[in-house]
């Protein structure tokens, strides 16, 4: 069974239409990122709410610009809670009606996630594959966990390699190269959209991990979320 690198939803306009919502190609997660900052700065769950539907507005100048003009056109073409799905599998903003948590405190602890990656840094080492002309294209053309997918193969190798050579020397780079575990840390909070602390948790097991593990969430595992 093929395993996909991040989840899909369709949802439903007021007229009918189907469209398919997906991560955020990163040119557009840069804008969700700078109207974050009214969300931080909002005081209450409305003015939190308002700047969310702008950060979903900005979601669909991707996937359908004509309800993108204006947050009176998207509010008239959508529900409340398709708003709620579109930053959930857009931009990774996970929100919960029935939360005792303010939709504010939900929101900020959701785009954390992206907020703390280095994303110029890690798009600096995906160019050097030469497949893009450009840092545009390159943003036109990737969703992040896209961009960590690729990143994740490209370090693999590039480590295979060092090890292919230095097994020529005698040296024995897994033995006497201790790594560090950030990077998997960081690869797990973002397949996971946050729900994982670090690698080590079984939420982890998404995406490209599940993927290198053989099994995961998606790959012959499920998950219920319990409340206490």
């Amino acid at each position: 069974m093929a395993t996909e690198i991040y989840k899909t939803k369709d949802i439903i306009l007021s007229d009918g239409t189907v469209v398919e919502i997906s991560p955020l190609k990163i040119k557009y997660l840069r804008k969700i990122m700078d109207s974050f900052e009214n969300v931080k700065n909002a005081k209450g769950d409305l003015a939190a709410i308002s700047a969310l539907t702008e950060c979903a507005r900005i979601c669909m100048e991707q996937f359908k610009p004509e309800i993108a003009v204006s947050v009176e056109v998207l509010e008239d073409s959508v529900s409340l809670d398709t708003i709620y799905d579109i930053l959930d599998i857009g931009a990774g903003i996970k929100l919960k009606k029935d939360s005792e948590e303010s939709v504010k405190d939900q929101a900020q602890k959701s785009g954390s996630t992206w907020e703390e990656l280095d994303i110029a840094k890690l798009e600096s080492e995906v160019f050097l594959l030469g497949i893009w002309k450009n840092y545009d294209e390159l943003e036109r053309s990737l969703a992040l966990p896209e961009l960590m997918s690729l990143l994740s193969q490209k370090r693999e190798n590039d480590y295979d390699n060092k090890k292919f050579f230095a097994a020529i020397q005698g040296i024995d780079l897994d033995k006497n190269v201790k790594k560090t575990n950030a990077w998997e840390d960081m690869k797990a909070r973002v397949f996971s959209k946050g729900q994982a602390k670090d690698s080590s948790d079984i939420l982890a097991l998404q995406g490209i991990n599940a993927q290198q593990a053989g099994f995961g969430i998606g790959l012959g595992l499920d998950y219920e979320q319990v409340k206490s």
